[in-house]
């Protein structure tokens, strides 16, 4: 079983859209240097600008 982490002690980036904190998630575990959003939402609302 793998060893859990508390998420506090998880990386954490500034959204590039709204600029709010977003910690790791485990499926960006792969590409988390490119993930610049904290959600769709913001990816969407950041190409329309």
């Amino acid at each position: 079983m793998p060893k859990m982490r508390k998420k506090s002690d998880l990386p954490t980036k500034s959204c590039a859209a709204c600029g709010l904190p977003f910690a790791w998630r485990s499926k960006w575990a792969r590409d988390w240097d490119n993930v610049r959003f904290c959600s769709d939402r913001c990816r969407a609302a950041e190409g329309s600008s």
